[in-house]
């Protein structure tokens, strides 16, 4: 109202403001408006192919309609959007293409724009090693095909060239095996219109995979398989099962009856429309920062006869198995995140009355729980998604599952060591969840077996997990009494000082630490009070008594540690207070591993106290990696060889030094960048202020940021040495461990070579299996140390079953 009374303003500036603010009032309205258009677009294009009133056929040509209506003002987005769907919604592929169809035949130019947009996806996939959204990307620009939206010939001019890029010399297997892979499996959508079109052509390709397949190296077959025999079911390698399958959809003359194709019914609309030649495309070339999918094995644990009602369960070759299989596992990959949505996608697959689709998921989920040499997620999230299947499909999920424990059980005696956890992990997690409720009874008869045999050791090794997840009396009442030899003893400290006699050395000395702590002494005082004991290696090692004391060390650890047995945290709490007398006792690796028994002698029976521990002195730098592992493969530790918490210990250490060396590398990549940016900015600066010579003006707030986040050539140093270090001990780690691994496993061949006896025992078996496994959870850290490992350790003279496991190690990257 002021302005408007205001004499000294002119009416003229007035009216001028108000348009003004009319059309930021317009313009705002319209930015609002096309933004409300385009989401109601994404959320059509989105949801198109779900249940609706509506027929699918029905709703796709309502959908072409709509979208060509508005390809005028918002055709970036609607391209986008079609080609984030391509690739991110691959088990609704035939719909979209289906909806690209009927948008070029409207709209030929659209058809052409899109085309061009997908290749780019593709081209960017392949350089970016985005091997999925690749291969995603590669199917649907074959299912356009099928939609005329594509020339067939220039699609098999595509293909040829990735069977071409699979014989390139030079390269890793690995990459050239993705090719051939890629080709493969988007032959089940389009092999039938190629076979009609082109069928000299692709013979001709047919013929150049199966040259590259039977030339093909697979030394890395039998290190990635579950178990070590192939009875009853043949543990396939992927690429060789997948092409027997396509072999049997070729003598089916392509003809298979799983894909939806609703483009089927707009073929007189279809056929009609021109069609685009997709250009020129080669792959990329190789490079060595590429990092490509490795192979592996496919798992089958059912076949027809375990399946004795409803559908019959697919042919281990037909291709309907393999789609239906890749169909589950991106149910999996899509909703992992979330365990409910997870189950309920699994349930609620389009062609569930076809197939025994409780089968079909309980094995595609155990696939990806024993995947080699890594599960793709946590565990957990497999054993969760199994107990929220059981509840939403409790009258046969679990009668599913059931008969599938069983059968692992049964096979359990030749599973890989790697799956034989798992399966342990899994198995107790999931009883822990039932009320621990099974038919041990059943099992009964591996009560008979030796300790060491893989039945009864499962039994034991699954109760132990359970105590962890329950308590002891707990698991006593879960089992049968005929199981007691494989029960758990009770997880309780075994503390040698407690009520011991006078004459024991250091029971005087652990009276009174235990009474000084309680009376919350200081580090200084517990020092001071272990100074009068005397050291028992005096006489072995004059020139290491004033630094390595075991009698010191052992009154201290255990004395602390059983005052903190009420729990982790008082623990935690004990380790923290007194962390200096651990610094100052624990100078040498001798005396870490010296901590270590003293720890196991007091902890034995309770091994996840063992193992939280362990953690926690690593974290708190109390105990180095190398004492670890030297404690593991010590002669105290035989008796605990073969038990699982063992292994648990190496790995968590092994992986505490590998993300310490990967801090320490990001870290000195981030300071790399920085001085890189604030050089590169200063250089500019100095240009522009020659160019301005005379202009007066202070560094801008950006140049003051910077130069203040700089950092110095002489820290990117320190950092370059400090990452060095580590890398120097995490190379000294694995020399440790694959070291000791080769001095026991040849001392046992050595030894049954000499008294003639089988070396295949229980203990080789689980031994050689935990070398394997080691390469194989750490294969991306190991894989830098090859040469260094096979120069120094794995030589031709080694034993060639030891040597074997390190060379199919290095074939999975060759």
């Amino acid at each position: 109202m002021g302005k408007v009374l205001n004499s000294k303003q002119p009416l003229s500036k007035v009216k001028s403001e108000n348009a003004e603010k009319k059309r930021t009032y317009r313009k705002r309205r319209k930015v609002s408006e096309n933004q409300d258009i385009e989401d109601r677009l994404e959320s059509l294009i989105l949801r198109v192919g779900e249940k609706s009133t509506s027929s699918l056929e029905s709703n796709l040509e309502g959908l072409a309609s709509v979208l060509e209506a508005d390809l005028g003002s918002f055709r970036v987005k609607i391209l986008r959007i079609l080609a984030d769907c391509a690739t991110n919604m691959p088990e609704k592929c035939t719909i979209y293409t289906t909806l690209i169809g009927l948008l070029n035949a409207k709209n030929y130019s659209f058809g052409g724009e899109f085309v061009e947009y997908m290749v780019r996806s593709f081209k960017d996939a392949l350089k970016n090693c985005k091997w999925d959204a690749a291969r995603y990307s590669l199917r649907f620009l074959a299912d356009l095909v099928n939609c005329h939206v594509i020339a067939a010939g220039s699609l098999l001019q595509l293909l040829d060239n990735m069977v071409d890029a699979a014989k390139e010399d030079g390269v890793p297997q690995v990459r050239k095996d993705w090719y051939i892979y890629a080709v493969l499996s988007v032959l089940p959508w389009v092999g039938r219109e190629l076979y009609e079109k082109k069928e000299q052509s692709l013979e001709a390709l047919m013929n150049s995979i199966e040259v590259f397949l039977m030339k093909r190296q697979k030394n890395h077959h039998d290190a990635l398989k579950v178990w070590y025999s192939d009875t009853p079911h043949p543990q396939e390698e992927y690429l060789d099962c997948l092409w027997s399958q396509i072999r049997k959809l070729r003598q089916d003359n392509w003809a298979e009856k799983h894909i939806p194709r609703p483009y089927l019914a707009f073929d007189s609309i279809l056929c009609e429309a021109l069609q685009h030649n997709l250009p020129t495309l080669l792959p990329p070339p190789h490079h060595d920062s590429y990092h490509y999918p490795m192979p592996w094995v496919v798992f089958r644990m059912f076949d027809y006869t375990d399946c004795p009602e409803g559908p019959i369960l697919p042919g281990a070759h037909s291709i309907e198995r393999f789609l239906i299989e890749e169909h589950l596992h991106q149910i999996i990959e899509s909703h992992h995140l979330e365990r409910k949505d997870t189950a309920a996608q699994l349930l609620d697959v389009p062609y569930k009355t076809k197939i025994p689709l409780d089968y079909m998921i309980v094995e595609v989920i155990f696939a990806e729980l024993f995947h080699m040499p890594m599960p793709r997620y946590l565990e957990v999230c497999y054993g969760s998604i199994f107990i929220e299947l059981c509840k939403l499909h409790p009258s046969r999920m679990p009668q599913v599952l059931a008969q599938a424990t069983e059968l692992l059980f049964s096979r359990v005696d030749s599973m890989n060591t790697s799956c034989f956890d798992r399966f342990v992990n899994w198995f107790s997690y999931h009883l822990s969840n039932f009320q621990f409720r099974w038919s041990w009874e059943d099992w009964e008869s591996c009560l008979q077996l030796d300790q060491e045999h893989p039945r009864p050791k499962f039994i034991k090794e699954v109760l132990f997990k359970a105590q962890r997840l329950a308590y002891h009396e707990r698991i006593h009442k879960i089992v049968p009494e005929t199981f007691e030899p494989l029960i758990p003893e009770k997880p309780e400290p075994t503390f040698k000082y407690s009520d011991a006699p006078e004459t024991l050395p250091g029971a005087t000395a652990a009276r009174a630490i235990a009474d000084a702590i309680r009376e919350r002494c200081t580090p200084e005082d517990v020092l001071t009070l272990l100074v009068e004991l005397p050291n028992p290696r005096a006489g072995v090692d004059e020139c290491d008594a004033s630094s390595y004391n075991p009698l010191k060390i052992d009154v201290f650890v255990q004395t602390l540690l059983q005052l903190g047995m009420k729990s982790f945290s008082h623990s935690f709490a004990a380790i923290s207070k007194f962390h200096n007398v651990f610094k100052v006792l624990a100078e040498s690796e001798e005396a870490q591993i010296c901590i270590l028994r003293s720890m196991f002698e007091l902890w034995h029976n309770h091994q996840q106290m063992m193992v939280v521990l362990v953690d926690k002195m690593l974290k708190t730098q109390i105990i180095e990696c190398s004492a670890v592992a030297n404690w593991i493969f010590s002669r105290e530790m035989n008796g605990e060889f073969t038990k699982m918490y063992l292994w648990e210990i190496l790995h968590l250490t092994i992986r505490k030094m590998s993300k310490h060396v990967q801090r320490l590398g990001n870290e000195l990549s981030e300071a790399r960048e920085r001085l890189r940016r604030a050089e590169s900015h200063s250089s500019d600066s100095d240009e522009e202020m020659g160019a301005e010579e005379g202009a007066t003006s202070g560094p801008s707030k950006i140049t003051i940021g910077e130069e203040k986040d700089k950092p110095s050539e002489e820290m990117v140093e320190r950092m370059e040495e400090r990452l060095e270090a580590a890398q120097a001990d995490q190379k000294n780690l694995f020399l440790i461990i694959f070291q000791r691994f080769i001095m026991i496993l040849s001392e046992h061949l050595v030894r049954c070579d000499t008294d003639n006896r089988d070396f295949d025992t229980f203990w080789y078996r689980w031994t050689i299996g935990r070398l394997q496994q080691v390469f194989l959870a750490h294969h991306e850290q190991v894989q830098k140390y090859s040469s260094t490992l096979e120069t120094l350790l794995f030589t031709h003279d080694l034993d060639p079953h030891i040597l074997r496991v390190f060379q199919q190690f290095v074939s999975l990257r060759a």
